[in-house]
């Protein structure tokens, strides 16, 4: 994206060769309030035609050949190939995608949970995962790696902006489905006390992916130092502003 046209985030991590990442932010004039800035999601209210030209807008300050391709999330663990996405059709309901083809770009949008990009060390195959606890919980990563068929000491892994440890209050359900599954889980989750009276926890995205890569054999993982909620100046937040739009966080080899 030419960094005379919009504020967006440029990836700092060990990209292979040929492989391209970039998170966009809320900058720009495509939607008015409360989607004001430059909303990509057209599930949450916005004016259709105002998300597509700002869908437009990104392929062409990117450079793609074509859109990129978009999903209908839905806080699984499907992964699609995102080659075979039409972009003339209804967008496959997914949570992740990879490609091994050039110049397609893998997208996820978010505005609190969690985008998780992986990329085969040389370059061959990336992909992109969007992990809100129950993604993550239920094995978004591990299905995109097991897609890519790539092993794990062969990936390279980035964070993106999620919400961050700090700010998101969850209750104990959140921290016993991800305990049920690793008691080591247990080390991502503070105690605090609700603004009711009622316990709960400050669950930390960021170390329960880390997790999760590591014992897929993942050691190469960056990112992970944004909270869209403390920083929803310039990234969508839903726990700071339930009616809200989205950001794209997107990877493509070139």
């Amino acid at each position: 994206m030419s960094r005379g046209a919009r504020d967006c985030l440029v990836p700092d991590w060990p990209a292979p060769p040929g492989v391209r990442a970039i998170v966009t932010t809320r900058d720009g004039d495509g939607s008015v309030p409360p989607y004001h800035g430059f909303n990509l999601a057209l599930h949450v209210g916005d004016d259709a035609a105002a998300v597509r030209a700002n869908r437009q807008r990104l392929q062409q300050e990117l450079g793609l050949p074509a859109q990129p391709a978009w999903l209908e999330q839905v806080h699984g663990i499907a992964v699609v190939d995102a080659a075979s996405v039409d972009p003339v059709q209804a967008p496959p309901r997914a949570d992740a995608s990879f490609t091994r083809a050039r110049g397609v770009a893998c997208v996820v949008m978010t505005a609190d949970c969690l985008p998780v990009i992986l990329a085969a060390r040389d370059g061959s195959v990336v992909g992109v995962a969007h992990a809100g606890w129950k993604g993550l919980c239920h094995g978004v990563i591990e299905a995109l790696a097991t897609a890519m068929a790539v092993p794990g000491h062969e990936l390279v892994a980035w964070l993106g902006p999620c919400i961050g440890p700090a700010a998101y209050e969850t209750g104990g359900e959140v921290r016993a489905a991800f305990m049920a599954r690793d008691p080591g889980a247990a080390a991502a989750f503070a105690p605090v006390t609700r603004a009711d009276g009622t316990p709960g926890y400050l669950c930390d995205l960021y170390a329960l992916a880390r997790q999760r890569l590591a014992a897929l054999g993942v050691t190469a993982v960056s990112g992970g130092e944004h909270c869209t909620v403390r920083e929803n100046d310039r990234f969508y937040s839903f726990r700071k502003t339930p009616v809200t739009g989205r950001f794209a966080t997107l990877v493509w080899r070139t």
